[in-house]
């Protein structure tokens, strides 16, 4: 791979895998799912070498009912955690989707550590989303940011439909910059990209990465690429 970005193809030293499927894959599921079996899912995880989990979403059960009770999987895990001789389960990350500021404030009470915040480079995938436009949803989350870091948590920010949106076609590389330096001014400690259809080719992650690159403090800040899989996970995309 040549080009001003990449000259060489430079592979990193290891790569960061945020699995994402306890929230992202389990809220797509048609039925509730049991406290106990997302915790089992979550610990099978754990027990396949997987160190970054994302546990859950505090979001109205109204909006995603398969995210109820997520205060009481993360208390669980914390506990499972301090109760374990195991090493490896006291390092355990399990941060939590966060989309306001009662989300927030229930992710605080069960000890959250890291959060995400998430917006999108589309606005008709924004406002059929969370009916407003990307502006708005960025405005409506400075608040939880500010506030989490005031805490002393971690908040890391997702954007959606990097690649394409089901709704306007192929997104602007320049638009998803723009929302990425915007999430970095905020705070965010790292960006997740997801190609949200799965339209991605190569050539428009050489691109957009680039446009990253001239946008984002680099090296620096981490830079995450979500691949749309049937059990969803989130990859690294740069050497830490």
């Amino acid at each position: 791979m040549k080009n001003k970005f990449f000259p060489t193809l430079l592979l990193p030293r290891h790569a960061k895998i945020v699995e994402v499927g306890p929230r992202d894959g389990l809220q797509n599921e048609t039925r509730s799912i049991s406290i106990n079996t997302r915790i089992e899912l979550i610990n099978r995880l754990a027990n396949s070498g997987l160190r970054h989990i994302e546990a859950g979403s505090f979001v109205h059960p109204k909006w995603v009912p398969q995210m109820e009770n997520s205060d009481k999987v993360l208390t669980a895990l914390f506990e499972q955690a301090e109760s374990s001789s195991n090493s490896d389960r006291k390092n355990m990350h399990y941060p939590v989707l966060v989309p306001n500021m009662r989300g927030l404030q229930g992710a605080l009470q069960c000890g959250a550590r890291e959060i995400a915040v998430f917006a999108a480079a589309s606005e008709a995938f924004t406002k059929k989303n969370i009916n407003c436009t990307i502006a708005e949803s960025i405005e409506r989350f400075q608040e939880v940011v500010e506030s989490a870091l005031g805490e002393g948590l971690k908040v890391r920010g997702y954007i959606s439909c990097v690649m394409g949106c089901p709704y306007e076609g192929q997104v602007d590389a320049g638009r998803v910059g723009e929302i990425a330096h915007q999430l970095d001014q905020m705070g965010c400690y790292e960006i997740s990209l997801g190609d949200t259809i799965g339209t991605g080719t190569p050539n428009m992650v050489t691109t957009l990465i680039g446009t990253l690159m001239e946008k984002l403090p680099f090296p620096g800040l981490p830079f995450i690429f979500m691949i749309p899989t049937a059990r969803r996970c989130q990859i690294s995309m740069l050497p830490y």
